[in-house]
């Protein structure tokens, strides 16, 4: 499916067919490119970035590479192509034919759905607004930018949902996307991780491999939904997103490299000697990804919720990789595991399938998180270095659900509030690691050089060479 470049809005779904809708939308999109001219990242509007742009919907070929400033960078709305008699797979639905309407039952949680992530899209561009001004590289820089413009193209899609199926309250809710700020006291993001601030670059690559992580998996859930024109977002969604998970493993892979190098050329092993070389100890790398990995665990939400069972029964958010479950789809009589305190102790305890959908596909995150990890281990591992770096349990630091109530150790171990306190300064990042952290991020922009605590990637960006010039400041 070509995307029209033509149009004021680009798109691919004949918005021009639509006279209504399409005023609505260019109506609000003033009111965007204020909120980006505002919120996007510091400094940049007339950069000239060698940006990817969306051409085609389709699986192969779908991507033109050029030089593009960022404010007149061409955001639209894609769907995948349609699926010729597409049924939905799950609930009590399953089997009927796809929705291209909304249905008038099921239309409150479903604005809600479109809504809450939506509202995710924005929140991380604002969220990372300052990181431009202490990039380690331009590769780098471009990376982030690339990141920032296809956020906000998500927030084009999701949008267009709301505008073109909800009517006046879509409307509604659409200029509200644009008024709430990560953060913001009287006006936050929905989300709680969200309103957190992102300082650092260390903190950047855990939040595009945890967070952008949780996002692929909530759009796979949501790729699976009865109501069609959502599903189709978010497959082409899932299409740009899985470069920003891209971004978080190669850079987390490339401080570690850079770490390792050190290590072997100095001889040198112990946190304080590695900082005073000027790069991330592995112990510090540890306790960040034991706090971005434990907060990102939060955002699938409780391990039981009636919120999921009652999207899954109804049509409209199904389970990861829903049709190559082996299941009738409905759930009514199933059960599945979930963690549970009993006696002080840590078990697994069957509950209804339906109430714990959440956990299921948290479980799905922890597997393939876990690749990742494998991956880093086997960049130590090539240095001949013994240290290994892991995910902490499940339980560890959550702040949602029943395990909110409970301190669990990194192995698992159900511990007291006076041991928590005790270690928790080995397990989580410290003032002190943040600072050290923060004092390292200085701005590189010379093409080609990289900041003494990263390694530069093995390749460029579409077969250019990592010395290419991938912003241009005018």
């Amino acid at each position: 499916m070509n995307i029209d470049y033509s149009e004021k809005i680009p798109n691919n779904v004949n918005l021009s067919t639509d006279k209504t809708l399409q005023r609505a939308l260019e109506r609000w999109q003033p009111n965007y490119l204020q909120w980006w001219k505002e919120m996007g990242p510091e400094g940049s509007l007339n950069f000239e970035v060698y940006l990817r742009t969306a051409i085609s919907a389709d699986a192969s070929g779908w991507a033109h590479f050029d030089y593009v400033k960022m404010p007149d960078y061409r955001w639209g709305i894609f769907l995948a192509a349609p699926e010729e008699g597409r049924h939905i797979n799950f609930g009590e639905h399953k089997g009927e034919p796809a929705w291209q309407e909304v249905p008038g039952e099921h239309r409150a949680n479903l604005r809600r759905i479109v809504v809450t992530q939506g509202d995710t899209e924005p929140a991380s561009v604002e969220q990372q607004k300052h990181l431009g001004l202490t990039c380690p590289s331009l590769y780098d820089l471009r990376n982030l930018f690339q990141i920032n413009v296809e956020e906000g193209r998500h927030l084009w899609a999701m949008v267009y949902l709301l505008q073109r199926y909800f009517g006046r309250d879509g409307r509604e809710e659409a200029e509200a996307l644009l008024q709430r700020r990560s953060g913001d006291a009287d006006h936050p993001r929905i989300l709680g991780a969200f309103n957190e601030h992102t300082p650092d670059w260390l903190s950047y690559f855990m939040f595009t491999y945890f967070t952008d992580r949780d996002g692929k998996f909530q759009l796979c859930a949501l790729a699976e939904s009865g109501f069609d024109p959502l599903a189709r977002t978010t497959q082409f969604m899932l299409t740009e997103e899985a470069h920003h998970m891209f971004v978080g493993e190669s850079g987390i892979a490339r401080v570690i490299q850079r770490t390792c190098e050190v290590m072997r050329d100095h001889q040198v092993e112990a946190p304080d000697q590695l900082r005073a070389l000027g790069v991330i100890d592995l112990a510090t790398l540890q306790r960040y990804l034991n706090f971005h990995y434990s907060v990102t665990l939060d955002l699938f939400g409780a391990d039981q919720s009636s919120n999921a069972a009652t999207f899954f029964s109804t049509g409209l958010k199904g389970r990861y990789d829903e049709t190559k479950i082996h299941d009738d789809h409905v759930l009514k009589n199933d059960t599945y595991k979930i963690l549970a305190l009993v006696d002080g102790t840590l078990v697994e305890k069957e509950v209804p399938a339906l109430v714990s959908l959440n956990e299921r596909l948290r479980d799905e995150f922890v597997k393939d998180s876990l690749r990742g990890v494998t991956r880093w281990n086997k960049v130590i591992e090539r240095h001949g270095l013994p240290f290994r770096l892991h995910l902490p349990h499940k339980a560890f630091n959550r702040r949602i659900g029943a395990l909110n109530a409970v301190r669990i150790s990194p192995e698992g171990r159900v511990i007291s509030e006076t041991e928590w306190h005790a270690n928790v300064r080995y397990w989580l990042p410290t003032d002190e690691d943040r600072t050290f952290i923060t004092s390292l991020m200085g701005r590189v922009v010379e093409p080609g050089k990289f900041a003494n605590w990263i390694a530069p990637p093995a390749n460029g960006i579409k077969g250019k060479p990592v010395d290419f010039e991938y912003v241009r400041f005018n």
